[in-house]
């Protein structure tokens, strides 16, 4: 069916239209930071903001977490199709389950209906990552899961709010499944406050401009970022091209779980095929469909000209085909909780391989990968009988990012599926909100990969943990360049595999986390001298010559501690 004809509207009122959208969002974004209350959210930013209309269209999103937009599309559809008509005036609606729109389970997802009068037209949406979603490990990374009923509470379309009034009976069972409901609730509590101010400043936007322009102005800011990606793809050589990505483990005993992305380019389309992926495997690296569709979303995003809004426009040049019951698009039930990270993180990267010859002026060298660790205890500072209970999740030392042909690597920007849009926080906060005492974090010498342009350095913490009893830790990741180390007394320093559950930390144990670097773009012989040397000079390079990066200490797989 062709698409209906919206009435023609001004070209400078449809830019401002666009750029009030974007504040909308960002403000969104602003008010959730200063008012959540765990610190993986006021602190390290793991939340994103966006306005679907009711149809799933993406409208607006804010340059938070990259690999959390492209799914927000399939949520809002979610919640529109179940409820149907029983749509109201102060309803709330939440998701998490990552095969009905989320992209793993402690990605909570609140939706705020706006309405044009007595019809609901759009969704004002806070996705936000929660320190903890219940599950049987702290922190919902579960190495051990081999469903996805062991990661955590599965909250398909469910009504909150309805008509302005909480159903305090589903918002209590949600708080009692996680472990710290008191956070919960005030994390829960922020966004949905933010996406109310979503709600208020689209009402003042088609008040102050009337639906009828806001509507077609909207229209028109698709279509514009349809014609902006489709330019920029009509410039790149048409033809077929492969690329291959690898985890390196399931946590299973399988090693190398390849990903496969064949890209057909004609014209200013483009059919993006991950069919030939390696087949569902019994862990968390799975990913479901949505998850899978947003990481292919970020590829293209980053090829394209940053300048064009990230929309449901700019994705239509764009045919996605995957095969059911591989790694990248598992049958429901299988475990993803890792799948943000790993396998996003590799389905981009063997999308951006297989284009670099198609596009060679915009592809970029791979970025560092995701190991993060997870910490839960009891703090002996606090005044609770026993010590308060925590969850501490590591965003310290992130990796770093890939050269370019535009210049050096990100040091420490983090994973490439969040480009930089996770923080790793204020160490001093940290330590008045944790147990731990951090020594030192820096950047890591010679981790970044040698090029014309270099890629981003990792980084290195070395932290205390300042327990008076043992606490305990689950890591996630993936990528042999890192290297976390376990110094126990008494005990020899141990390996930390990526894939672990059950690691027991004694009071005053130090952990060395070192995280890998970026790869780097072009011949390293073809490196300005001078730049050289302020590397040498700045530490990020300990001498000339070869690059050293040493083999990592780190065993892989999965094990108890």
């Amino acid at each position: 069916m062709p698409k209906p004809l919206t009435p023609p509207v001004d070209p400078i009122v449809t830019s401002v239209i666009q750029h009030r959208l974007l504040a909308i969002v960002e403000e969104m974004g602003e008010a959730m930071l200063r008012t959540s209350y765990s610190q993986i959210l006021n602190s390290s930013r793991d939340f994103s903001t966006a306005i679907c209309d009711l149809n799933g269209r993406l409208i607006a999103q804010a340059e938070h977490v990259p690999i959390h937009v492209g799914a927000l599309p399939y949520a809002a559809r979610a919640v529109t199709e179940f409820f149907g008509d029983d749509i109201h005036q102060g309803d709330v609606f939440l998701l998490n389950d990552p095969y009905h729109g989320g992209n793993h389970l402690p990605d909570l997802t609140a939706f705020v209906p706006v309405f044009e009068g007595d019809r609901p037209r759009f969704w004002s949406i806070n996705r936000a990552h929660q320190s903890d979603i219940g599950g049987a490990t702290h922190g919902a990374y579960n190495a051990a899961a081999t469903d996805i009923w062991q990661e955590g509470l599965r909250i398909t379309p469910l009504r909150l709010y309805d008509r302005g009034a909480v159903r305090r009976d589903l918002l209590e069972m949600i708080a009692t499944n996680v472990r710290h409901p008191r956070d919960f609730r005030g994390d829960l509590a922020a966004m949905i406050g933010s996406a109310h101010v979503g709600e208020r400043r689209l009402l003042a936007l088609a008040g102050e401009f009337g639906w009828p322009v806001t509507d077609a102005a909207i229209e028109a800011v698709l279509d514009g970022a349809e014609r902006q990606t489709r330019a920029v793809i009509a410039q790149w050589k048409d033809g077929v091209y492969r690329g291959e990505a690898l985890l390196d483990d399931d946590g299973r005993g399988h090693d190398d779980i390849h990903i496969r992305a064949t890209v057909t380019k004609r014209g200013s389309d483009l059919v993006i095929d991950l069919s030939d992926s390696h087949e569902e495997v019994g862990s968390f690296v799975n990913s479901s469909y949505p998850n899978m569709y947003s990481a292919v979303v970020v590829a293209l995003s980053y090829l394209i000209d940053p300048q064009t809004p990230k929309n449901d426009g700019t994705f239509r040049p764009m045919t996605v085909i995957a095969k059911p019951g591989t790694v990248v698009w598992a049958n429901p039930g299988a475990p993803v909780t890792l799948a943000t990270n790993h396998c996003a993180q590799e389905i981009l990267e063997a999308i951006i391989k297989a284009l670099a010859p198609a596009c060679p002026d915009r592809a970029m060298a791979g970025w560092g990968r995701r190991f993060r660790i997870a910490i839960q205890g009891k703090d002996p500072r606090a005044d609770v009988h026993g010590g308060k209970p925590f969850i501490w999740h590591f965003f310290q030392a992130r990796p770093g990012g890939g050269g370019s042909p535009a210049g050096d690597g990100w040091p420490g920007a983090g994973e490439w599926q969040a480009a930089g849009g996770i923080k790793f926080g204020s160490l001093e906060v940290t330590e008045v909100r944790f147990p731990l005492f951090f020594r030192r974090h820096e950047f890591r010498p010679d981790s970044g990969g040698a090029g014309k342009y270099r890629g981003g350095s990792g980084g290195v913490v070395e932290m205390v943990v300042e327990t008076a009893e043992p606490a305990v830790g689950n890591t996630a990741g993936d990528g042999v360049p890192h290297r976390y180390t376990l110094y126990s007394k008494a005990q020899p320093p141990r390996a930390i595999k990526t894939k672990e559950v059950g690691l027991v930390i004694h009071p005053g144990d130090v952990l060395v986390l070192e995280s890998g670097g970026g790869g780097g773009w072009g011949e390293p012989t073809l490196r300005n001298p001078d730049a050289a040397a302020r590397d040498i000079e700045n530490g990020f390079i300990s001498a000339p010559g070869p690059h050293p990066n040493p083999p990592p200490l780190a065993g892989e797989g999965m094990g108890a501690g």
